[in-house]
């Protein structure tokens, strides 16, 4: 009878297995471990200063509330959007071969709406800056 060898149950080849609870419950442990090192060692003083708010080391001198123009949420949800589609469109083009012809109009229509949408978001002026004709 062979002896018992740790490292034919941590087999790499099974990560659902044995190594996976045995990876987890030593990242638990580093991670309690790294918690309790720093409450105790860590200095514990309050302070006006210590309630002030750090920002590279710059004194703030003024509100933190800041007007952002509405344009810039605009590009950045439409930038969001399109980016999203942008994940979809290269997940199927790895599975493209795949999912032959009927996959291919599939993802053809699905561009084309976006195409829409683009078309729509400039006629209504989504994309200018400065625009005083803005309705979207």
């Amino acid at each position: 009878m062979e002896p018992f060898k740790l490292s034919d149950t941590l087999s790499p080849w099974l990560p659902g297995g044995f190594s996976l609870a045995v990876f987890g419950l030593a990242i638990l442990g580093l991670m309690a471990v790294m918690l309790i090192m720093t409450s105790l060692l860590g200095e514990k003083r309050s302070g006006p200063n210590k309630q002030l708010p750090y920002e590279s080391g710059i004194i703030p001198s003024g509100s933190a509330r800041l007007r952002y123009p509405v344009p810039f949420f605009m590009v950045a949800i439409f930038f969001l959007l399109f980016d999203v589609e942008g994940a979809y469109i290269l997940s199927w083009s790895v599975a493209c071969r795949s999912l032959g012809w009927a996959g291919w109009c599939q993802m053809a229509f699905f561009i084309f709406v976006l195409l829409l949408g683009l078309i729509y978001i400039w006629v209504k002026g989504g994309l200018d800056w400065y625009s005083k004709k803005r309705q979207v």
